[in-house]
C-alpha cells in the first residue's frame, strides 16, 4: 500500500487534469452541463488529444489517471458533442480532435503510435534508400519483423514497395511527426530537429 496520503493523490490528479484542460482547443465543445470535476476531466481529455492525437483508450485513461468507467463516459460524451472522433485501428480504438485530420492522417497516426512502424517510417524519412536489412539493424528487430510491418504499411497506404521502400506522402507523415514530436518520443523529437533538411527531398 502506498504511504502517500489520498488527498495528495487527488490533488496530483486534479493538477494533471487542469494542465491538459488548459491545452484543450475544443474545450468550449467539451464543457457540458456537469459538475466542475467532470468538466475538468472532460476538458483534460480534449486537451490531451490535441497534443497526443491517435491515442487509444488505455493510454488516455492511464496518462490522465482516470478510471475506466470515467474515461468511457467522458469519451462518449465528447464524441456525442462533436468535439472528438474515434476510429478503429486493429484491436485499438483511437481518438483525435474532430475535423482536424484526414483519413490518411488518421491512418498514419495509428501506425506512428506503434514503436516499430514509427521507427521504420522515421528511418525511411531520413534515408529513402534504406533496405529492409538496414532497417532491421537500426531498429534492433528481425528482418521478418520489418517485412511484416512493411506489408502492413503498404496495405494501409503509407508505404510503396514497388522499388525498395518509399514513404507515401512523406511531407504529411513528417509534419505529423514534427507537430506532435513530444508525444511520440525521443526518436521523433530528434527527427524534428532535422525537419528543415528532410522536407525538401522527393523520393519519387
Amino acid at each position: 500500500m502506498s504511504d502517500q496520503p489520498s488527498g495528495s493523490v487527488d490533488e496530483e490528479k486534479r493538477a494533471t487534469l487542469r494542465r491538459f484542460a488548459a491545452l484543450g482547443a475544443v474545450a468550449p465543445l467539451a464543457r457540458l452541463a456537469d459538475t466542475d470535476a467532470q468538466s475538468d476531466a472532460r476538458d483534460a481529455i480534449a486537451g490531451y488529444l490535441s497534443t497526443t492525437p491517435g491515442a487509444h483508450f488505455s493510454k488516455i485513461r492511464d496518462d490522465l489517471s482516470l478510471g475506466t468507467g470515467e474515461t468511457q463516459h467522458h469519451l462518449r460524451r465528447l464524441v456525442e458533442a462533436g468535439a472528438i472522433e474515434s476510429f478503429r485501428d486493429g484491436e485499438y480504438r483511437r481518438y483525435v480532435p474532430a475535423r482536424r485530420f484526414s483519413r490518411f492522417e488518421r491512418t498514419a497516426l495509428g501506425y506512428l503510435r506503434r514503436e516499430t512502424p514509427r521507427g521504420m517510417l522515421i528511418a525511411l524519412l531520413r534515408d529513402p534508400d534504406a533496405t529492409a536489412s538496414a532497417l532491421a539493424d537500426g531498429l534492433g528487430v528481425s528482418r521478418p519483423t520489418v517485412s511484416k510491418y512493411a506489408k502492413e504499411l503498404e496495405g494501409a497506404g503509407l508505404l510503396d514497395r514497388t522499388d525498395g521502400y518509399a514513404v507515401v506522402r512523406p511531407e504529411t507523415v513528417l509534419t505529423l511527426l514534427v507537430r506532435h514530436a513530444d508525444s511520440f518520443g525521443e526518436d521523433a523529437v530528434a527527427l524534428a530537429g532535422e525537419a528543415d533538411s528532410l522536407v525538401r527531398y522527393d523520393p519519387r
